[in-house]
């Protein structure tokens, strides 16, 4: 008897084969989405509670919440009234941004062209989201970016946007084609803003030295090397200390003379506050570089001076370049030995007079070469300059005028030694009038008088003394103290960065 069979003449016991296959591919089907099918269902079950934890009855009628102004970096900054010393601002807690955490550079890998070319590095920075940038005063890690971008203010100083801008000008017309500024050689971009040779010239050594300071100018008026109007000067001048490194010791420019820490710790200044906001993976080792080589020649549970490795000595100068340095540096994300900064401050308290509050340069009651026979004049004004530095240090260092009444002894003495306009190589002494500006601003947001006091007496004297003639306009001659080492560029750089007092940092004292 043959087997029976359906109406597609397949034999039975076929069919029964191919019923089982279609069912074990069906359960492989079903078993490769299960995955999903759960991820599924758990997302429901997740957001059926999300939704049952929303408090609808406080979104029918929220509290009021304070308004808080977010500041593009390319727009215009808003214009807010200045904190109220009765009511101090409170700071705006935002958490560490991730990318700034990672580094994407492998720790062990050596970079072996010791000419390290970063110009098409800097060409392709990270994005940065400045949405981010709320608030006053610190926000990630110890001050983040805020503090390098807020105008606190609503305002420039009197009358001093035209001469900020001229000053900038003046420097970007004569940075040199490498990325550079020449001490001793800027007059060769003489030419594109007026006819004559500038004249001022510094001493070659010192081009690492000015070309941060000038970098500083520009990174203080809202640039940095992936945005702004001076972007690209910033980047070229980046590009130029970063391949001018040391891969081993990781110290910028050469130690041709005996003052090339200080070099050094203004380019790792201007290269850590760039890197706040670019993020750039090959400056972050570029900067890591440079402030290790800063902690290698600190003196142990001390300070700094000319040597590297450390000999020993302190003094306050250095120091002080070195104390912003390493504060710089901590704000953008990287990782600074807490120990140095104590030891700032410890050397402060060791050269600071406790009968007059008055700094030291590398004792208690001693002063610098900058009044030795070159400030008669004035004499005070240059007695005053490492007191200037001791302020500004303590300030960015924690410390501040309710609970620590140094800070007001320092700033009296400032008070006794306001800028004044001279024209002879006795002044004006811009390094002093650059740490006595900043300091006394950040003292304005508890004793108003300290800044409009200084504000008062600086303001007609920079203005007074900025260059309105053919090529040098915009620039300030190089009188003073250390104006013939550092030449044209430096006092420009110097004076320009006082006009960008209300820009360049949030009060850091009302903040905190």
């Amino acid at each position: 008897m043959s087997s029976p069979q359906h109406a597609t003449g397949m034999p039975a016991v076929r069919e029964s084969a191919l019923e089982r296959d279609d069912f074990r591919e069906n359960l492989y089907e079903w078993m490769q989405r299960t995955p999903w099918l759960l991820v599924s269902v758990a997302a429901h079950v997740f957001l059926f509670f999300a939704l049952a934890a929303i408090p609808w009855e406080y979104l029918k009628d929220p509290p009021d919440q304070p308004v808080i102004i977010v500041a593009k970096r390319d727009d215009p900054l808003p214009i807010v009234d200045p904190p109220d010393e009765r009511d101090p601002v409170t700071p705006v807690e935002t958490p560490a941004d991730p990318e700034l955490m990672d580094s994407s550079i492998d720790e062990t890998t050596e970079i072996v062209d010791s000419q390290l070319d970063l110009s098409d590095a800097l060409e392709d920075l990270a994005p940065f989201d400045d949405t981010a940038l709320v608030g006053l005063g610190p926000g990630f890690r110890s001050g983040g970016a805020k503090k390098y971008t807020k105008r606190v203010d609503g305002k420039a100083g009197r009358g001093t946007e035209a001469a900020l801008r001229q000053g900038l000008d003046w420097l970007a017309a004569h940075q040199a084609p490498d990325g550079s500024w020449d001490a001793d050689g800027f007059e060769a971009e003489c030419g594109s803003i007026g006819s004559n040779i500038c004249g001022g010239a510094g001493f070659s050594e010192h081009d690492v030295g000015v070309t941060g300071l000038a970098l500083l100018a520009f990174l203080g008026a809202g640039s940095w090397s992936g945005q702004g109007e001076y972007a690209d000067v910033i980047r070229r001048g980046l590009a130029w200390l970063g391949n001018r490194q040391d891969p081993d010791s990781g110290l910028i420019g050469e130690p041709t003379s005996r003052e090339y820490l200080y070099d050094h710790a203004i380019a790792t200044l201007a290269i850590c506050e760039d890197y706040v906001f670019s993020h750039s993976p090959r400056m972050k080792r570029v900067a890591r570089r440079a402030v290790d080589a800063i902690l290698a020649c600190r003196n142990p549970y001390g300070g700094w001076r000319y040597d590297s490795p450390a000999a020993g000595e302190n003094d306050t100068s250095v120091t002080g370049w070195m104390a912003f340095a390493l504060a710089a540096a901590r704000d953008a994300g990287l990782e600074v030995d807490g120990d140095a900064l104590a030891g700032t401050l410890s050397w402060l308290d060791e050269v600071t007079d406790s009968a007059t509050g008055r700094v030291g340069y590398d004792s208690p009651q001693s002063s610098s070469a900058r009044i030795q026979g070159v400030n008669d004049h004035f004499p005070r004004e240059g007695a005053e300059a490492m007191t200037a530095v001791g302020l500004l240090c303590r300030i960015f260092l924690g410390q501040r005028p309710d609970r620590d009444p140094i800070l007001g002894e320092h700033a009296n003495l400032l008070l006794r030694a306001l800028p004044r306009r001279v024209t002879d190589e006795s002044g004006p002494d811009l390094y002093y009038w650059y740490y006595g500006t900043f300091a006394m601003f950040q003292m304005g947001a508890h004793r108003s008088t300290y800044w409009k006091r200084w504000e008062e007496a600086l303001t007609p004297a920079l203005l007074g003394g900025q260059r309105k003639d053919g090529d040098t306009r915009g620039s300030w001659d190089p009188d003073g103290p250390w104006g013939r080492i550092g030449g044209r560029v430096y006092s420009t750089a110097l004076a320009t960065m006082c006009l960008e007092v209300h820009y360049r940092y949030a009060r850091l004292l009302g903040a905190r």
